[in-house]
């Protein structure tokens, strides 16, 4: 059966809320997720999100990073900053520390600087930042504005722009792959001497067979045909043979499951296929855009296994 770090970051942050993002073992790369704070009262009525996108990206460079932080919510909030960070390989954790701000837009309130601990963690492909900030005032280090959860998912493709210094250390990174590739390249073995002396010229001779004569096909005479003999050979039992299908050992229709017809009468788009080499896999699901009471149903060989199930911040 064919089966993909507590972190430190400072962020920005409106009204006592802030964000953060991060990544692992080589963090190089895109990360985006949500933060939210855990002082958010909104919450309690449940029709208010109070969670804030984020976008990092991280160029890495051994156990140090350089790094750009991105939090946004609609047309609440905006901002941008510089970040710097580490990571420890053994524990996989990670510090993260937003310096200068480079773009803010805000409808009211102040910006604040966030300081994050994540564990780093991966799921077949997937890769994974988890854990908690704490957030001053951008102007005065002194004044708290809360603290919160985060949670980073890392991505190929950013919601802005790639920032240069990430796209000159994936460059770096591709050409010492390239390198080690070449390094790792098999030589080829020097052919073995069939013959001649040692060290002498290698002497190959071709064997002479004669081509065995060719008997024409006897075509079925009129008595054979008459008597109603068939030519051809007959299907072994225990096979399906389907007209036009040069397969064979076919499962007999009623083994099959029948296509639903929620799968059968619409288009379903594939958005990524997975290849994993265990015989069995865990699936978390979650919303992670505004919770506005999505559901989900999940079919495995056609058989559903969940049916309607409403998706929160919280995984199924």
């Amino acid at each position: 059966m064919k089966n993909s770090i507590r972190f430190i970051c400072c962020l920005f942050m409106l009204n006592g809320f802030s964000l953060s993002l991060v990544h692992a073992q080589n963090l190089t790369g895109i990360w985006r997720g949500h933060f939210r704070s855990n002082e958010g009262l909104e919450r309690v009525a449940g029709s208010y999100d109070d969670r804030y996108k984020m976008e990092v990206q991280i160029a890495q460079t051994r156990n140090h990073f350089e790094a750009v932080t991105y939090s946004y919510k609609s047309a609440e909030f905006y901002g941008k900053a510089e970040a710097t960070g580490s990571l420890n390989p053994q524990s996989k954790k990670v510090l993260l520390k937003e310096g200068k701000l480079l773009e803010v837009r805000l409808a009211s309130g102040y910006v604040c600087i966030m300081t994050c601990f994540l564990q780093y963690t991966r799921l077949g492909d997937d890769e994974y930042l988890q854990g908690t900030y704490y957030s001053t005032n951008s102007n005065d280090s002194t004044v708290g504005c809360g603290k919160g959860s985060i949670f980073l998912h890392r991505v190929l493709e950013s919601d802005f722009h790639k920032e240069p210094f990430l796209m000159k250390k994936e460059k770096e990174l591709l050409a010492l792959e390239n390198e080690e590739h070449v390094v790792k390249k098999p030589s080829v073995p020097a052919p073995a001497k069939t013959s001649g002396s040692p060290g002498g010229p290698v002497v190959k001779t071709p064997s002479k067979k004669t081509p065995a004569k060719k008997q024409p096909a006897k075509a079925p005479d009129s008595q054979s045909l008459a008597a109603g003999k068939k030519t051809n050979q007959e299907p072994q039992p225990g096979k399906i043979q389907i007209p036009g299908d040069s397969s064979e050992n076919i499962y007999p229709p009623e083994n099959r499951v029948p296509v639903p017809p929620v799968l059968r009468n619409r288009t379903n788009s594939v958005l990524k296929t997975l290849t994993v080499n265990h015989t069995s896999v865990e699936i978390r699901i979650y919303d992670d855009g505004a919770i506005d009471n999505d559901t989900v149903s999940v079919y495995y060989d056609n058989k559903l296994l969940i049916s309607r199930a409403r998706l929160s911040d919280q995984p199924i």
